[in-house]
């Protein structure tokens, strides 16, 4: 099957590649009291997208990738990856995963570490490609007790490489690797996106998710609070900001005009205003005002974050 072939049959199922319906999960806390992680998400992905799964500490994401990979079983509603339980999906090497620690042992060398993974897969003619890919061939003789954080995420990666799943699952996949580690790791990825894996990847570095994913679906509170693309994410958690070189004095007239508008701040001689529609406020300051250098910027993601996840 020609690589073409592949990329065509992994994005032309009709099957999603992830389907949660009403997923929950339970704990009992330090004190005997019950602890929600999870609170009925219902979340569809599908095959051939990169999902990037967002929210702050305790907000229920390793608990839920935990059951999509069969690692945890729910207390109520189901998870299913391409038709099939997380578990069988699992067994067929549909789906692979990158956590961020366990899962390696520190007396293997890297190269016996992936040499045997392969093996159960019966991958063997793969091993140097993957090694390649996650750039450790250089580490084959080195015990993975002497790699670093980074080197072992990119350890695991070539590991979650060998099945050549469908669906790869990553948690804080880049946590230890310095920033051109990070770069070449994300590369990697989008080359995989590109042929049509689907991605779902929990992270904090909050510009891979703006970079690299096609969807962002965050979480509080184990609910999701948002789900959409990165431009719709960051409209739905705030206006836009438009900004001037503007005279205080003009700030009486606007509000007339603009019985609505925000200053939210002056600096360097500039003033930071919102509105709902900015492009009616720019608009009214170029024709009808003195203002000049004026300059229209949405909020960033982090910005988005912390809006949409701040009640937790």
């Amino acid at each position: 099957m020609t690589q073409r072939d592949l990329t065509s049959a992994r994005t032309a199922s009709a099957v999603p590649a992830i389907a949660l319906n009403g997923l929950s999960k339970r704990f009992r806390g330090s004190k005997g009291e019950t602890v929600t992680a999870v609170d009925g998400i219902d979340l569809e992905i599908r095959p051939g997208e990169v999902v990037a799964f967002l929210g702050p500490n305790g907000a229920g994401k390793t608990t839920t990738i935990d059951m999509i990979l069969g690692l945890t079983t729910p207390d109520a509603g189901t998870a299913v990856v391409f038709g099939s339980s997380p578990r069988d999906a699992a067994r067929a090497g549909r789906i692979a995963a990158v956590m961020q620690t366990g899962g390696l042992l520190d007396d293997f060398t890297v190269g016996e570490t992936v040499s045997t993974i392969a093996a159960l897969h019966g991958r063997t003619a793969d091993i140097g490609e993957v090694m390649a890919r996650a750039e450790i061939a250089g580490l084959a003789d080195r015990k993975v007790s002497r790699c670093s954080g980074g080197e072992q995420q990119r350890l695991k990666f070539a590991l979650a490489l060998l099945p050549d799943p469908d669906l790869i699952v990553l948690d804080e996949p880049t946590a230890g690797m310095d920033v051109e580690s990070r770069r070449t790791f994300w590369a990697a990825m989008r080359a995989d996106a590109q042929h049509g894996r689907t991605v779902l990847f929990a992270t904090h570095y909050l510009e891979e998710a703006d970079s690299f994913a096609d969807r962002i679906v965050m979480i509080a509170d184990g609910r999701v609070v948002a789900d959409g693309s990165t431009a719709e994410i960051r409209a739905r958690a705030s206006r836009r900001i438009v900004s001037a070189v503007l005279d205080d004095d003009a700030v009486p007239g606007l509000m007339r005009v603009f019985p609505e508008l925000q200053v939210t701040e002056r600096r360097g001689g500039r003033l930071y205003l919102s509105l709902e529609d900015s492009d009616v406020l720019a608009r009214h300051l170029l024709t009808s005002t003195r203002a000049r250098e004026i300059e229209i910027a949405s909020h960033n993601l982090e910005d988005a974050f912390v809006a949409l996840t701040a009640h937790a």
